[in-house]
């Protein structure tokens, strides 16, 4: 082991620094585009099927980016996509208050969602490369930062949308921010190798591992299978996240007949306490390690959402949410940093498989709820997450690398 100088700290923790500022600007536009869609809108004239419509470009951009972007990421680093990706986030921020007709508003969103998936695996291997350097889980709190920028973004496009302003001038303002913090990101930014040692393995590494799991992520590596069974727990968590985003009111209104102001405290508990279980998830992930911590989250989840579809109750329906969104906060960040440290050199590919595969269950999982209610009812299609969330846990075992395993 390499003693890490003053000099390489302040590296690290710059680095650190500059990923977070990533994940944070990334968080802000997702945010901000979100507050302004009733304004794009309702000035497009578009009725809820077009805009749906629309809507599909963000999902087309980003999946056609992350498919492109893993090869880039192992040829060139990660470093030297990302922070040109971040730049470009807010450039393609302003491009929806452009649009004139449906036709250009899918195209300006084709565009953001390209940057934003290009950023997204990037940033996440940027984010793998500096939890290496640190020897200690780190992608916990990456993911949090993220979550709050989503908060902050839409507090000031619903505050901007308040004092009249237009979405043109809202997105130049929050592009503008983007862009500083993407300065500020482009001196700090760790590149790989930069801090002596980085990829060496520590005490605080040897003395968390389970003995003989390197035999196991080198198979899974050379067969794709191990990352593979990564993106499918990824695809798996995120259903669940875009089942409770678009369900978890409706659920509780019209299921379970509570109130307008209670129903949306469902989602609003879900968010609030996944965003606070990744605050906490690197030190529970640097004290039981990766799989553990997967494997508890994951019967969490679907012990929380499971017992309150049982249950019936439009209190039990608040606290299961809750417990889904704890449940579910650590899972995908665990499952990013296992894809980025099975195979260091093709990090970039790992995450791009991993994070396509998630983002496709983010996309379906409030089609195939919706489907599925038709047949079962909506309590009945709303178990589908929590078994999901409780297959997670029986395959936590997946998270096993040569680092930070328990």
């Amino acid at each position: 082991m390499t003693t890490l100088t003053h000099h390489d700290r302040t590296a690290l923790r710059h680095g650190r620094i500059a990923v977070s500022l990533l994940f944070l600007l990334s968080g802000t536009a997702i945010g901000t585009w979100t507050a302004r869609i009733p304004t794009i809108k309702h000035g497009l004239g578009l009725g809820d099927g077009q805009l749906s419509l629309g809507l599909l470009g963000i999902a087309a951009g980003a999946i056609t980016g992350m498919q492109l972007v893993g090869r880039l990421v192992d040829r060139f680093g990660s470093v030297r996509v990302m922070l040109p990706m971040a730049f470009a986030q807010g450039a393609v921020l302003f491009l929806p208050a452009l649009a004139s007709d449906l036709s250009t508003l899918a195209l300006a969103l084709f565009a953001f969602g390209a940057v934003h998936g290009t950023l997204d695996v990037a940033m996440n291997a940027n984010a793998v490369e500096v939890e290496r350097a640190a020897r200690r889980p780190l992608m916990s709190s990456f993911h949090a930062v993220f979550s709050i920028g989503g908060f902050l973004g839409a507090a000031a496009g619903g505050l901007f949308a308040t004092m009249g302003l237009s979405p043109a001038a809202t997105f130049l303002i929050v592009a503008a921010a983007i862009t500083a913090m993407a300065l500020r990101a482009s001196g700090w930014a760790l590149a790989p190798q930069t801090v002596p040692g980085s990829k060496e393995t520590g005490p605080e590494e040897a003395g968390s591992q389970e003995s003989g799991p390197a035999p196991a992520a080198a198979a899974g590596t050379r067969t794709g299978g191990g990352v593979l069974l990564l993106g499918v727990l990824a695809f798996c968590c995120m259903i669940g996240e875009g089942a409770a985003a678009d369900w978890s009111s409706v659920y509780l209104h019209d299921a379970l007949n509570s109130s307008e102001w209670l129903a949306a405290a469902a989602y609003a508990a879900f968010s609030t306490m996944m965003t606070a279980g990744r605050l906490a998830g690197d030190r529970l992930a640097a004290r039981l390690g990766p799989v553990t911590l997967v494997r508890g989250c994951g019967l969490l989840a679907a012990a929380g959402l499971g017992t309150a579809l049982l249950i019936g109750h439009p209190i039990a329906g608040v606290a299961g949410f809750a417990c889904f969104g704890a449940g579910l906060s650590c899972i995908v960040p665990q499952v990013f940093s296992a894809a980025g440290r099975r195979d260091p050199a093709r990090a970039g590919r790992a995450l791009a498989r991993v994070a396509s595969l998630g983002y496709a269950g983010f996309l379906t999982g409030p089609v195939v709820i919706g489907g599925a209610a038709e047949l079962l009812g909506l309590p009945g299609a709303l178990a589908i997450p929590a078994s999901l969330a409780f297959f997670v846990a029986v395959a936590a075992s997946a998270l096993r690398t040569a680092a930070f395993t328990k």
